[in-house]
């Protein structure tokens, strides 16, 4: 605005000087003789050519500068009436209201940016050029300098604020000051370009949008309570080969994802864990992730309902199939409600391993109930911490009969074969009989893969006669179910396979009795086919004494305590109600048991003499069983220390066995098998069975009497011991064995 005006002074000004200089030439021509007036109006014509094209570009200039200047502020004011006038040179009539042009450009320019992401920096150069261009032509109206060299000046003075000091006269002061004005703003927005495009780039690599460069690397998809327990069990799987990859893609801050690892305090070993932003139902989020060059994913179940959980991992599963690369490693992925896993199982095929939680830890919590002391038995051969199960093939075993193989590894136990001639079918406890063939694997438990290999046969393995004493027969038992789960039809049907004839099953729930029989056949269970159990049902609160109080508590053998179906969601909540319970439960029978000798107890009450409640507590736990479905790890402490109840752990073995499934997809049929109620089950059986009192005798031997049973012993537990030994070492090493002693066998329970 300051210049417009100073530009039409200057002319007005030149255009005087242009008269003033016409009227000297006429009077000077009078003056002069002819030949000497021709030299001198021949220079001066000369002169005026020049000086008459100067003037007129710089006319041209000056105008075309005052039209720059006045064009915009013309089209902001007069922009929105261009439609109309083109509807009127038209002889149109638009009776349809109009977005004005003015937003429908800022529209256009806000896509452009939007969508273009070099947009500003394009904007930014083209104002940089404008700038250049203009301050140039204003610099070559107001100074003497030709245009070329004006440009110059006006890029030196964009690129340099200070370039403008040594200027003279009003009009390239007041110039080469604006163009310096002008290059220094958009130098100032340059470096806020520079600036938020490294903040942008800062800010995706803080929050896990970078891609992982990584091979054969264990991708979790989610995040739930059990990661913890997980990335455990994984990190002690990679021990033995220096640690590996771990890659968690959930949808959380990567920042709050790594603050919650940290606060494990657990020594990875070696094994990194990288977290990632996004979501598994993205392929974009998954290919970040290097999903098609994992040898192992896993899927972990949300923390919603069971539907809304499995529903996700059916959109999950799809989402890995689509992935356009495949995949390399094979899926596992945990299920919550046991009736969902077959449509998983359709859509991801032979890719895909489940580990259906709910089912598993029911499974594990009614043979635990049915067998004490089962639950430390699981959660070591479960875990990489002792001894777990591999599969290897040794070549130098083909021929030897499975009774030979049996006691050929001094650092593991085998305990099944997988069958190269039967499509590759894994047989638990196979015959003596069986010869090894080319192709076939021997199925282990060892200390970890590389800690094993076959040997010579021991020299000394005695196989002479031992007590022949069949397995006692089953009596009818009373069991109690504290609480409702989602699944309690199945858990009824295990029940019936396993209990004899006349049991009762007591179930004790806040769910009306009216809406149980309902629930149970929708659940698939037919009441009526129920040969071996009567259900009993009573309606309370768990959590209330006086509710409890009208059960015969202290005449059950085994009391569980399952987690209810409407605190599922909550794990506190859920192992509140869980503990009250038990702590309830134990209260009321230590005040109804007759009191024990304490002679027989006083070792085990020693630690704790200084609590005469715990006490009596835990003399009622020596009566009777009590299984308590815990999902924390801490409530399982607070459990553990007071030594009242034979626990479950479900988060723990959940991720157990994910991480033991991913290490290996082989492994799930073994589980499977292990965990039904028909086939081969793990259980803990009296060492009368196999040796007399204070025998003699090397653990081999006592592998190769149970083999007479067609059992599989793959450890034991002394008298004096708090904690079974999963694999022995030293087989060959005679000792003496008690009544007393316990061992844990691979039996049939046909």
């Amino acid at each position: 605005m300051i210049v417009v005006p100073y530009t039409f002074n200057l002319w007005i000004r030149v255009l005087k000087l242009q008269k003033e200089n016409n009227d000297l030439r006429m009077i000077c021509s009078d003056r002069l003789d002819g030949s000497e007036s021709s030299k001198i109006l021949l220079h001066e014509g000369r002169a005026l050519v020049s000086d008459w094209s100067n003037t007129e570009s710089r006319t041209v200039a000056r105008f075309t500068m005052v039209v720059t200047l006045l064009m915009p502020f013309v089209l902001y004011k007069y922009l929105d009436y261009l439609p109309q006038l083109k509807n009127l040179s038209k002889g149109m009539k638009n009776n349809q209201e109009e977005v004005p042009l003015k937003k429908r450009i800022a529209y256009m320019v806000d896509v452009c940016f939007s969508v273009n992401p070099s947009a500003k920096l394009l904007a930014l150069l083209f104002a940089t050029i404008f700038l250049i261009a203009f301050g140039g032509l204003a610099l070559y109206v107001v100074s003497d300098s030709s245009f070329a060299e004006a440009l110059w000046l006006s890029w030196t003075f964009v690129a340099d604020a200070g370039n403008h000091a040594d200027r003279v006269g009003m009009g390239p002061r007041i110039v080469s000051v604006s163009i310096s004005s002008g290059g220094m703003l958009i130098f100032a927005m340059m470096l806020g370009l520079v600036s938020d495009a490294i903040s942008e780039k800062v800010d995706s690599l803080r929050k896990g949008k970078s891609e992982v460069i990584e091979r054969n690397h264990i991708l979790i998809l989610g995040w739930s309570d059990k990661l913890g327990s997980l990335l455990k069990q994984l990190a002690i799987a990679n021990k033995s080969i220096g640690g590996g990859v771990v890659v968690v893609l959930a949808e959380r801050d990567k920042e709050e994802m790594e603050i919650d690892i940290a606060k494990l305090e657990f020594d990875f070993m070696g094994t990194s864990v990288i977290c990632r932003s996004g979501s598994p139902l993205i392929l974009a989020d998954l290919k970040k992730v290097s999903v098609s060059n994992a040898r192992a994913i896993i899927v972990l179940a949300s923390d919603e309902n069971a539907d809304q959980s499995d529903a996700r991992a059916l959109r999950v599963v799809l989402s890995l199939i689509g992935v356009k690369e495949g995949l390399k490693g094979h899926v596992v992925v945990e299920m919550s409600d046991l009736d969902n896993e077959p449509l998983v199982k359709l859509v991801g095929g032979d890719l895909i391993e489940t580990v259906v939680a709910h089912d598993v830890i029911g499974r594990l919590m009614i043979q635990c109930a049915l067998q004490p002391g089962l639950a430390q038995i699981w959660e070591d051969i479960l875990g990489f911490e002792n001894a777990e199960f591999y599969i290897k093939r040794w070549p130098q075993l083909d021929g030897l009969r499975f009774e030979d193989v049996l006691i050929s590894f001094p650092d593991a136990i085998p305990c099944g074969v997988k069958v190269a001639a039967d499509g590759g079918k894994i047989i638990l406890n196979p015959d003596d009989s069986y010869v090894l063939i080319e192709g076939d694997e021997v199925l282990v438990i060892a200390e970890d893969d590389d800690t094993y290999s076959p040997g010579p046969l021991p020299e000394v393995v005695r196989r002479g006669l031992f007590p022949k004493i069949a397995d006692p027969p089953k009596f009818p038992e009373k069991i109690l179910f504290c609480g409702w789960r989602r699944d309690i039809d199945d858990m009824i049907t295990v029940l019936e396979a396993f209990l004899a004839p006349g049991s009762e099953l007591w179930i004790f729930s806040d769910v009306p009795e009216k809406d149980r029989e309902k629930k149970l056949i929708d659940g698939g269970l037919d009441i009526s086919n129920l040969k071996n159990i009567r259900l009993v049902h009573r309606e309370g609160n768990a959590v209330i004494r006086r509710h409890l109080e009208y059960l015969p508590l202290e005449t059950f053998d085994s009391i569980l305590i399952l987690a209810d179906e409407l605190l599922e969601d909550s794990i506190v909540h859920s192992d509140s109600r869980s503990l009250a319970t038990l702590l309830l439960i134990r209260d009321i029978q230590s005040k109804r048991l007759p009191n024990k000798d304490t002679s027989s107890v006083s070792l085990r009450l020693s630690g704790f003499s200084h609590s005469s409640w715990i006490s009596e507590m835990q003399q009622a736990s020596d009566k009777s069983i009590i299984i308590s479905e815990i999902l924390d790890s801490r409530t399982r402490n607070l459990v553990s220390v007071s030594r009242i109840s034979d626990y479950v752990l479900s988060n723990e073995l959940v991720s157990m066995a994910l991480a033991m499934v991913a290490e290996d997809k082989q492994i799930n049929r073994v589980l499977e098998e292990l965990f039904a109620e028909e086939g081969n089950e793990m259980c803990i059986k009296p060492a009368e069975f196999y040796s007399f009192d204070q025998e003699e005798l090397s653990f081999y031997d006592i592998m190769i009497r149970g083999r007479q049973r067609q059992e599989i012993i793959i450890g034991y537990r002394l008298a004096n011991a708090e904690r079974a030994i999963i694999n022995p070492s030293e087989k060959s090493q005679p000792r003496k064995w008690s009544v007393d002693d316990v061992f844990v066998v691979i039996s049939s329970n046909e």
